[in-house]
């Protein structure tokens, strides 16, 4: 294995924790095993192609920016927000260059280009992404609140909130659908 194989390969197998680590702030609303970073990513990505759809941006630049948003958090895991107040962590870009510093430059480029896009949220792509991921807690807030779990208004109100694209509607669909209703259900 050349030396550019195994940098791109710590990169990948650093990101192997995502899959292991919990999304913290739920332990806050009472969800004993919240979800992990990995699985709210995957579904990020996936709202973040619909919105995408939706409002005419690069599906496939929107999915990248959706995957790689919380790739920090193999170094930082997931911080509450409550947290947020008392540490002050490095900005998400800083990471994610001592992250890829050692892969290829190719990989390096591509990696910290899409988060540096994300962070600023400018592009059309990025304001996308970043609705994915508000729209993404809110959609699991719906689903802890139909497990039984109570406590969950505030993040999910905080989430309604901070849409700015699709993501933002009228009536938002996440607050009056069931999880229940979905073909899987059916």
């Amino acid at each position: 294995m050349s030396e550019d194989q195994y940098s791109a390969m710590r990169f990948i197998f650093e990101a192997d924790v995502l899959k292991r680590a919990a999304r913290t702030g739920w332990w806050f609303a009472g969800v004993k095993h919240p979800e992990t970073i990995a699985e709210h990513s995957h579904r990020t990505a996936l709202i973040g192609i619909i919105l995408a759809a939706m409002e005419g941006a690069d599906p496939a630049r929107v999915t990248m920016l959706c995957v790689l948003h919380d790739t920090q958090e193999t170094r930082t895991t997931d911080l509450p927000h409550i947290a947020k107040r008392y540490l002050t962590a490095a900005p998400n870009t800083t990471i994610t260059a001592d992250q890829v510093a050692d892969c290829p430059p190719a990989v390096t480029d591509t990696i910290t280009a899409a988060v540096t896009e994300y962070e600023a949220g400018e592009t059309l792509e990025a304001i996308a992404a970043r609705d994915a991921d508000k729209l993404e807690c809110l959609v699991q807030a719906v689903e802890y609140r139909h497990q039984g779990i109570d406590n969950i208004r505030s993040p999910a109100t905080k989430s309604r909130t901070r849409r700015r694209g699709s993501g933002r509607t009228k009536r938002d669909p996440t607050v009056s659908i069931s999880p229940s209703n979905n073909a899987a259900h059916r």
